[in-house]
C-alpha cells in the first residue's frame, strides 16, 4: 500500500477542523512569534489586522497536527484491518507557502490535502518523493492557507 491508496490524486481529503481560541493563539504567540497582534488583543486593535490573529506559523503548525492525527488514524484503521499501511519518511521541505487571510480569534479552520502525485527515486530504491497540496479554509469558506507539501515514503519495494 502507498500513500496515494489513502489520498489519491487530484482529490481533496478532509483531515479534520481546528478552533482558534484567543487564549491557544496567546500561548503560541508568546513561545513562538509574540508580535502585539498575536499577543495582545487590545493592542492588536491598532494593527494592519485589526484585531487579535493566529501567527501563519500557528496555522501551519494546526494544519500539521491534522494531518497527524489523520495518519495516525488511518494507520491505525489499517493496521486493524491486517493491511500494511505505508511507511512515511521525513519530509525535504515545502514550496510556496502562502497565508491567504488572517485567522481571528474564535475562527474555525478545516485542513485538506489534495495529493498531486509520486515518483519513485531512483537515488533511493525503495524511496518515493510524493507531492500534495495543503490548505486550509476558515468556517465561512475562505482560503487561509496554502502551500504544497513534500514527504518521502519508503516503500520496500526497491522501485
Amino acid at each position: 500500500m502507498m500513500m496515494l491508496d489513502i489520498f489519491p490524486p487530484e482529490q481533496k481529503v478532509i483531515l479534520g477542523t481546528r478552533h482558534f481560541s484567543a487564549e491557544d493563539i496567546m500561548r503560541f504567540a508568546k513561545k513562538f512569534d509574540p508580535q502585539p497582534f498575536h499577543v495582545d488583543a487590545e493592542a492588536a486593535k491598532d494593527f494592519v489586522f485589526g484585531g487579535l490573529c493566529a501567527s501563519g506559523w500557528h496555522t501551519c503548525a494546526g494544519w500539521m497536527r491534522t494531518f497527524y492525527d489523520y495518519w495516525n488514524e488511518t494507520v491505525t484503521a489499517l493496521s486493524k484491518d491486517g493491511k500494511n499501511p505505508p511507511t512515511l519518511g521525513p519530509s525535504p521541505g515545502f514550496q510556496d507557502l502562502v497565508w491567504l487571510k488572517p485567522v481571528y480569534a474564535g475562527d474555525d479552520i478545516t485542513y485538506s490535502l489534495t495529493a498531486s502525485g509520486g515518483r519513485a527515486l531512483k537515488s533511493r530504491p525503495g524511496w518515493r518523493l510524493n507531492s500534495s497540496t495543503a490548505e486550509g479554509f476558515n468556517q465561512k469558506g475562505e482560503p487561509v492557507l496554502r502551500f504544497t507539501s513534500n514527504v518521502l515514503e519508503f516503500t520496500n519495494a526497491g522501485e
